[in-house]
């Protein structure tokens, strides 16, 4: 259990005397080194050595923060196209800031103008200068950019006065502009935003409401049936208004939505797990069925109609487990992340069997503090961990010599990477310090943002390919 909150690179080393990402030379007149991957809790760092962000393993690498920490944040999903595959991109987002001296508050944000490039798989050999001038599409917002460059992304944002830190907040799939908070005051939530989110969506620049102001609004829904903070919240994806809220006292109540837009919540907890309940997740095919994750080291399947104790029981992991992400596309698939820093993938349809487990990784040597399957490729999933690194895994992977040689030899250059990485191991994304939450944007393939106590990031690594439909849709 890691839960308290009180600049996105992927690192490589190199000698500070060495040549410059931009090709000119130091005035050190150390010998220039070869720049490595760099492994945290395997490599330190050397004296005269630093880390430095390598920006072609993205396609767009931004970073922005609302003032306040926030341990938890969701997309909201917006009516600009189901598929966008174009740059620049506008995104909608929901947050809640952790700030123990000061007021909080529920930021409802638009970032517009996301600035990045498409690229080959296998880059051609180009000079430094033609390197160079890619490499600046994939520049942070804090960067200067020229008059000739892209422009920085425009953020905007709106904030409503929240009563405690937000421990979660959850958008409504069928309805964005409904969204529930956990708070550590005990209470659940249920806002609606649609008119800052109306605002947003009408504004072309800055809005001219000062960004500070935070204005009071009343919820729809205030539940204080919980005995206790907590953590665990999910709406289902099949029945809209339908929610599950989970807190530390091992209590889960069943929210369901009423006709006059309001919400009935069962007085009668679901017990079973002997621990805080960490996380939920509505089955995405399942419309009563339901899966919980407890620091008691177990996954509990749950089905509203069968009562309130669990259909079935696992001992997933040693330690507390942490968050779990039931898989949209491959519905038997379920993943789930543990204190001891492993993350494990189960098939469903072995649970009579008794090992459920196709994958375990050890990779990870801290806390999951997240984790989530990819909303456009069944095997792929990203992970944050308290190491500081966010990993994207694709399951489908094997180790292939012949492909890695056939790799190296288009790219003309020594590849200076770890051997003993996981063949599964996609990429990692290093930078950002206690990294808490992350998800992928379910209409922008490859795109994914991540919340940490440094703020947030955008990224899209260069190396994540999605099967898209054979058109671009609209919503």
């Amino acid at each position: 259990m890691v839960r308290s909150l009180k600049n996105p690179k992927n690192a490589k080393r190199k000698s500070k005397g060495s040549k410059k990402e931009d090709g000119s030379s130091s005035s050190n007149s150390v010998p220039s080194m070869p720049a490595k991957v760099w492994q945290p809790g395997v490599d330190a760092l050397e004296e005269g050595e630093e880390l430095q962000c390598d920006p072609s393993a993205y396609n767009s690498l931004h970073a922005f923060h609302i003032g306040w920490p926030c341990l938890s944040f969701d997309v909201v999903r917006d009516s600009l196209g189901l598929v966008r595959t174009e740059f620049p991109h506008t995104i909608y987002c929901v947050t809640g800031t952790q700030a123990n001296n000061a007021p909080n508050s529920i930021g409802i944000f638009k970032i517009s103008n996301i600035s990045g490039k498409r690229r080959e798989l296998v880059p051609t050999k180009t000079s430094n200068a033609d390197t160079d001038m890619e490499s600046d599409s994939s520049d942070s917002d804090e960067d200067e950019l020229d008059n000739e460059g892209p422009k920085a992304p425009v953020f905007q944002v709106r904030k409503v006065f929240h009563e405690g830190c937000v421990n979660r907040i959850r958008a409504m799939t069928q309805k964005p502009h409904i969204c529930a908070t956990w708070g550590d005051t005990g209470h659940v939530q249920i806002w609606d935003f649609a008119s800052h989110l109306n605002a947003l969506a009408e504004a072309e620049s800055n809005i001219s409401k000062d960004a500070s102001t935070v204005s009071n609004q009343t919820p729809l829904v205030k539940f204080t049936g919980h005995k206790d903070e907590g953590y665990a919240i999910d709406w289902s994806a099949l029945v809209p208004g339908r929610l599950v809220s989970g807190d530390c006292k091992n209590c889960i109540h069943l929210w369901e939505p009423s006709s006059d837009s309001t919400w009935n919540v069962d007085s009668k907890p679901f017990v079973g797990h002997t621990g805080s309940v960490e996380d939920l997740q509505w089955s995405p095919t399942e419309p009563y069925v339901f899966a919980s994750c407890s620091v008691d080291k177990t996954i509990a399947i749950w089905d509203t109609r069968l009562g309130k104790s669990p259909a079935a029981s696992i001992k997933a992991h040693s330690t507390d487990v942490n968050v779990i992400s039931w898989n949209r596309l491959a519905s038997c698939m379920l993943a789930s992340g543990s204190d001891d820093g492993t993350f494990s993938i189960r098939d469903l349809r072995l649970l009579k069997e008794g090992d459920s487990v196709v994958a375990h990784f050890e990779y990870h040597k801290h806390p999951i503090t997240s984790i989530e399957w990819s909303p456009h490729e069944a095997s792929t999933l990203a992970v944050s961990s308290s190491d500081n690194q966010l990993t994207i895994w694709d399951l489908s992977l094997e180790r292939d010599e012949e492909e890695e040689a056939e790799f190296k030899a288009k790219t003309q250059e020594e590849v200076h990477a770890p051997t003993d990485l996981p063949p599964q191991l996609l990429f990692v994304h290093q930078g950002q310090k206690d990294l808490k939450e992350l998800h992928w944007h379910t209409q922008i393939p490859g795109m994914l943002i991540s919340t940490a106590g440094d703020g947030f990031n955008i990224l899209m690594p260069s190396n994540i390919e999605t099967n898209l439909p054979p058109a671009n849709a609209t919503a």
